[in-house]
């Protein structure tokens, strides 16, 4: 297993083209892919063919960006993932901050413990400026994630006329925390 990072309760690896059925029965969940895709079934042969190599081809091209499948440390259970990562076009010390998790793993803190990691290892090892995120505005539950770790809304945006998410309509909510305005938050 190659560890990326750790907490507490969790472990963060990198993805191993064996994963295809993890992320196949976290992406065929409906209530998790609620606010993604409107609930729609997964497509294994394309998470397969598209999602997985795509993460990792993140390994070799960025040290320390990526997409990290998580485990529980206590009984090494796929929980979900996190993400780490500039978007396409944005600055390398810039990187967004995202994740996707079982919904047993909801609501047990998860999702605030593995981005507060991750903010720190981006902002004290990987060289990070500004770390970035989003979410649509109906997912209450990530906003309040994004808000307790110190990300500023910064804006709505509207949603692509195509998303089929739930609440796209209310569109999507920026959000972003710099190095200077993180480093206050840890006096």
């Amino acid at each position: 297993m190659d560890v990326f990072l750790e907490t507490e309760r969790l472990i963060l690896r990198r993805f191993t083209r064996e994963d295809a059925d993890l992320l196949f029965e976290l992406y065929n969940d409906p209530a998790v892919m609620r606010y993604l895709n409107g609930g729609a079934p997964a497509d294994r042969a394309e998470i397969a063919a598209v999602d997985l190599p795509a993460f990792l081809g993140y390994y070799p091209r960025f040290a320390g960006y990526g997409f990290w499948a998580a485990l529980d440390r206590e009984h090494s259970g796929f929980l979900g993932w996190f993400h780490f990562r500039p978007q396409p076009g944005d600055p390398l010390d810039e990187p967004e901050l995202g994740y996707r998790l079982h919904r047993a793993a909801w609501g047990r803190g998860y999702a605030t413990e593995g981005s507060r990691a991750l903010l720190a290892k981006g902002f004290t090892e990987l060289g990070a400026s500004r770390v970035t995120a989003a979410t649509v505005t109906a997912n209450q539950g990530s906003r309040r994630v994004l808000e307790k770790l110190g990300l500023r809304y910064l804006r709505t945006v509207p949603a692509d006329e195509h998303d089929t998410a739930e609440g796209a309509e209310h569109g999507v909510r920026e959000y972003a925390i710099t190095r200077a305005e993180w480093a206050a938050l840890q006096h």
